[in-house]
C-alpha cells in the first residue's frame, strides 16, 4: 500500500480532498500520535483511523462495541481493496484462528473487534505478538458512566496505554458534552492527545417537534406525506409500544420492522439485515438499535417518546442522512412524556448525584421541545457552539408566536393549590375547564373557586401551558404522590403579579397531507438524470444482492447521482466522480459507462 494519506484517499476511498480537521487528525496519528475526534456523524470520522492504518506498518485495531455491524465494515472496505476482518463471536474456531494468524503476521490492514473480546488475556496476547498501527477506539462516550450508552468494558481500555504505551491510539465519537469529553480523556488515559472538534452541526437534518396528539397516526401521517417508500427509524420508549407500532405501521402499508433487546438475537440480526440490505425499510425501535448504523440512505428519523437527554436525541437523529442529502428529524412530544421520564429517574436504584445529573439532562430535553428561538441554535449551544438561526428547523420556517400567558399560568397555579397539590394534571384541566367528572365531584371540586374558570381552553392547550409551566419551573410533578403537580418557590412572583409569563401560542397538531413529495434525494436532479440515477440504483440493488451486501457498500447514493448528473463517457471521467476509487473503476467501471 502507499505511503502518502491523500494518495490513500484518493485512489483507495475516491475522494478528491480532505474535509475539516481530516488531514490534521490524519497527519497527527500516522506520525504516533494521540487523539481524541470529535465530528458528527456522516462527516468522515472513520478516514480518521482507516487511512493511518493502511499507512502505517502494521495492523489498525477497531475497538467496536457492534458485532452486528462489523461484517458489513469489513465488506466495505475489502470493496475498496482494504484488507480487513473482524474477530467476534459469530466466527468459528477455526476461522477465528485463521484471522488470528493474519494478525500475527501483520497480513491485514485493519482488524474489528469488540471491547469484550479485546479485554481477554488470549487476545491482548495475540496483539503483544503482532505488528500493531493503532488502536481506534470507536463510540467513545461509551465510557461515560452519565451516559445514554454506557459499556463497563470502555472504562478497562485503559489496559491499552498500559500495555501498548508506544502504539498510537484514536478515540472517536460524534457525541459529547464538556463532561462526556473529560471522562473519555481521563478514562482512556488520554491527557497528552490533541483534540480535533469539528462543528457538531448537520445542516442536512430538519427538526421539527409536534404536540402529541395520536402519536402513531401522527407519524404514519408524516411518514405517508413525507418519506413514502424512504428508509427510516421509530424511536419508542418500551418495548411493548414497538411492537404495537410497528404492527400499526405494517398495517397501513408501511414495510415496518420492531427491534428491541426483549427479542431473540436470530430476529433481531434478521431485522437489522434487512434494514441495512433492503431499500424502503422502516425500522421501530427502542434505543438498543442504532449506534454505528452505518447505513447512508436513512432519510429520517422519528421520537414517539422523548429522548432522556439532548446527547441521546442527538445521537439518534443523526443516524439520518449521513449521505448528505436532506433528511428528517421529527418528534411527537406531550406532557405525559415529561412525566413518564421524571418518574423513571426518580424511581431509579441510582444515587441522588447521578439523578441530579439525569434531571439536568431532562430539563434541557425540555427547553429544546418548547423553544420558541431556533432549535439548531439550541442543540449547537448545549455542546458549546454559537449559531445564527438556521432557516432549516420548524420555528425558523413556521416561526411560534409569542403570547402573555400570565393569566392562563396563574389560573394554573391557582387551582393547583385549591386542589391541595395533590392531584396529577388530568384531573387539575377537569378543575379547569368545569368538567364534572365521578372524582371532581368526589372530591368537591367543584365548588372550588377555579372551578371551570379556564373552559375557553381545550384540555391538549392546557397540557401545552402545564409543560411549558414545568420547562419554566413553576411547576414540579411529584412522583411520590401519584404524580401530583405542585407549585415551586419560583411561582410565588406570578401568582402576585409581579411576573409576567411569555408563552408559545398553541396550535392544535397539523393533518398529514396525503400527497407524498417528490423523493428528496433527488429533488435536485435535472428531468434527463433521473432515468439514469434509477438505472443505477436497480444495477446496484441486484449487484448488492449477489455479493450479499448493502447496496450502499457499492455506491452511495449521492456518488450515484454525480454520476447521472455527470453522464461520463470515460473510465477518466468516472474517476473524478467522489467516491469512485480505483479498485471500484477496474470492478464496475465498464458497467456503469454502459448504463449511463
Amino acid at each position: 500500500m502507499p505511503r502518502d494519506p491523500l494518495h490513500v484517499l484518493q485512489h483507495v476511498f475516491g475522494y478528491p480532498a480532505f474535509r475539516g480537521h481530516q488531514a490534521e487528525a490524519i497527519a497527527h496519528v500516522t506520525g504516533g500520535g494521540d487523539a481524541l475526534v470529535l465530528m458528527p456523524t456522516g462527516s468522515g470520522k472513520s478516514l480518521c483511523y482507516q487511512v493511518p492504518a493502511i499507512v502505517r506498518d502494521g495492523v489498525g485495531v477497531v475497538v467496536s462495541p457492534l458485532i452486528a455491524l462489523m461484517h458489513d465494515q469489513v465488506a466495505a472496505l475489502e470493496e475498496l481493496g482494504v484488507r480487513a476482518a473482524f474477530l467476534n463471536s459469530t466466527l468459528s474456531a477455526a476461522e477465528a484462528a485463521r484471522t488470528e494468524q493474519m494478525v500475527r503476521r501483520g497480513e491485514l490492514d485493519l482488524v474489528y473487534v469488540a471491547p469484550e473480546r479485546l479485554l481477554t488475556e488470549r487476545c491482548l496476547a495475540l496483539l503483544e505478538a503482532s505488528p500493531l498501527a493503532l488502536f481506534a477506539i470507536d463510540e467513545a462516550h461509551c465510557v461515560s458512566q452519565w451516559g445514554h450508552d454506557f459499556r463497563p468494558e470502555y472504562i478497562q481500555l485503559s489496559v491499552l496505554h498500559e500495555r501498548f504505551p508506544t502504539v498510537p491510539r484514536i478515540a472517536l465519537t460524534a457525541t459529547a458534552d464538556q463532561q462526556t469529553r473529560a471522562e473519555i480523556i481521563t478514562r482512556l488515559q488520554l491527557e497528552s492527545a490533541r483534540v480535533f472538534a469539528s462543528s457538531v452541526d448537520r445542516p442536512n437534518i430538519r427538526y421539527r417537534v409536534v404536540d402529541k396528539d395520536n402519536g402513531r397516526k401522527q407519524v404514519l401521517d408524516f411518514i405517508n406525506a413525507e418519506h413514502a417508500g424512504d428508509a427510516g427509524i421509530v424511536y419508542c420508549l418500551s418495548r411493548k409500544k414497538v411492537e404495537e407500532t410497528a404492527e400499526f405501521l405494517a398495517a397501513h402499508g408501511v414495510t415496518a420492522l420492531p427491534y428491541h433487546a426483549g427479542m431473540s438475537g436470530e430476529s433481531r440480526a434478521r431485522h437489522q439485515q434487512r434494514f441495512q440490505r433492503e431499500d424502503g425499510v422502516v425500522m421501530v425501535a427502542t434505543i438498543a438499535f442504532g449506534m454505528g448504523i452505518d447505513k447512508p440512505d436513512v432519510r429520517f428519523v422519528a421520537h414517539l417518546d422523548l429522548p432522556k437527554s439532548v446527547e441521546g436525541y442527538y445521537q439518534e437523529t443523526g443516524r439520518a442522512g449521513r449521505d448528505g442529502l436532506p433528511a428528517n428529524a421529527w418528534m411527537a412530544y406531550g406532557l405525559q412524556d415529561v412525566v413518564q421520564q421524571r418518574r423513571m429517574i426518580e424511581e431509579s436504584e441510582a444515587d441522588d448525584a447521578y439523578k441530579k445529573v439525569q434531571m439536568g439532562k431532562l430539563d434541557a430535553m425540555l427547553g429544546f421541545c418548547e423553544t420558541s428561538d431556533c432549535r439548531r441554535m439550541r442543540l449547537l449551544a448545549y455542546f458549546g457552539e454559537s449559531a445564527a438561526p438556521c432557516n432549516n428547523c420548524d420555528t425558523c420556517l413556521n416561526p411560534p408566536v409569542s403570547v402573555d400567558g400570565t393569566v392562563a399560568v396563574q389560573q394554573l397555579l391557582s387551582c393547583i393549590v385549591r386542589v391541595g397539590q395533590r392531584f396529577g394534571a388530568m384531573h387539575v384541566i377537569d378543575v379547569l375547564r368545569g368538567d364534572a367528572t365521578d372524582k371532581v365531584n368526589h372530591w368537591q371540586h367543584g365548588e372550588l373557586s377555579t372551578f371551570g374558570i379556564g373552559r375557553e381552553r381545550s384540555a391538549q392547550e392546557w397540557r401545552a401551558v402545564i409543560r411549558q409551566a414545568i420547562a419554566l419551573g413553576l411547576i414540579v410533578v411529584d412522583h411520590g404522590s401519584y404524580s401530583a403537580l405542585k407549585v415551586t418557590a419560583a411561582s410565588r412572583a406570578v401568582l402576585k403579579g409581579e411576573q409576567p409569563v411569555p408563552l408559545r401560542e398553541y396550535r392544535a397538531p397539523a393533518k398529514g397531507k396525503k400527497a407524498k413529495k417528490a423523493a428528496a434525494i433527488m429533488a435536485d436532479l435535472p428531468d434527463d438524470a433521473l432515468p439514469v440515477f434509477e438505472r443505477l440504483r436497480a444495477w446496484r440493488r441486484d449487484l448488492a444482492a449477489e455479493h450479499g451486501v448493502p447496496a450502499y457498500v457499492i455506491f452511495h447514493d449521492a456518488t450515484l447521482k454525480e454520476i447521472a448528473r455527470m453522464r461520463p463517457g470515460t473510465l477518466h471521467e468516472l474517476r473524478g466522480i467522489a467516491g469512485v476509487g480505483e479498485r471500484k473503476l477496474e470492478a464496475y467501471g465498464g458497467e456503469i459507462l454502459a448504463l449511463v
